[in-house]
């Protein structure tokens, strides 16, 4: 630390545009870490004393003195601004706390509450911090939260589109980090109606991003949960209508293309 110190102090002069990018990813960082800006001046003060008993330079002093509170400003005002109070319900693993904090964000804003804190030119995303953390209650809470289907009287609000825009790799993401939270996840891209007719029930399934990514290629979503070896993902009804789907429409012909001089040597 001592280290990264005197060279920051240093950088700040020859780049300072990119040092205060770097400060800005650092101070996010500590966010997540939940660290108390208290003691930054402690901190501070113990550097500079360090300083002052190897050197008496007066100018070196001054500007050691002056790159470093710069830097202690930077960092309390990124933690201070990106301490918001969905961060806060994270860092305790809190369900009720992010409840209470995501229930003050219009239905239009919420999506954008539980994906990105953003300061400066950084960000980052409460869910990927949630996982990233080991807070898997408040993970689980963000993943519901997200893809419930809520309407006003001008629109739906669905956080499907979002979340992957942000998370393009949030299947990958979930399948290494939690097997629970892929459950979830999968159930939450169902809707089912609670209306019944004749015996059944009207279902939506989206799955759009499960088939192709964001540039129309295919997706190696189900590649990935594949990979989990579990069998009752692979039996989840997302997943199984994803399979047949691009079995049907893709892989079956491509299959059956590259078996036909196989099965024409066994005729002849």
């Amino acid at each position: 630390i001592a280290n990264r110190v005197l060279q920051m102090t240093s950088e700040i002069y020859e780049d300072p545009g990119k040092m205060v990018d770097q400060l800005s990813a650092l101070g996010l960082r500590h966010v997540g870490y939940a660290i108390p800006t208290d003691l930054f001046g402690p901190f501070v003060t113990a550097c500079i004393q360090v300083v002052t008993s190897v050197t008496n330079d007066a100018t070196t002093l001054q500007a050691f003195r002056w790159a470093l509170g710069l830097i202690s400003k930077i960092l309390v005002g990124t933690i201070n601004e990106g301490s918001t109070i969905v961060m806060k319900a994270i860092n305790a693993n809190s369900v009720a706390m992010l409840k209470k904090a995501i229930s003050c964000a219009p239905r239009g804003k919420r999506s954008q509450w539980l994906l990105l804190v953003e300061v400066g030119t950084q960000s980052i995303s409460p869910l990927s911090w949630a996982l990233e953390s080991g807070s898997m209650e408040t993970a689980a809470a963000i993943i519901e939260d997200l893809l419930t289907i809520r309407a006003d009287r001008d629109r739906y609000y669905f956080g499907m589109e979002q979340l992957f825009a942000r998370h393009p790799d949030i299947v990958e993401t979930l399948c290494s980090e939690s097997t629970t939270l892929l459950f979830a996840f999968l159930d939450g891209l169902v809707w089912r109606s609670r209306l019944t007719n004749r015996g059944v029930r009207r279902a939506n399934y989206y799955v759009k991003y499960l088939i192709v990514d964001a540039d129309g290629d295919f997706s190696n979503a189900l590649e990935h949960l594949t990979g989990t070896g579990n069998p009752e993902v692979m039996s989840h009804p997302v997943v199984n209508l994803v399979s047949d789907k691009l079995w049907d429409s893709t892989v079956c012909w491509s299959f059956v293309y590259s078996r036909i001089w196989f099965v024409a040597s066994l005729v002849l």
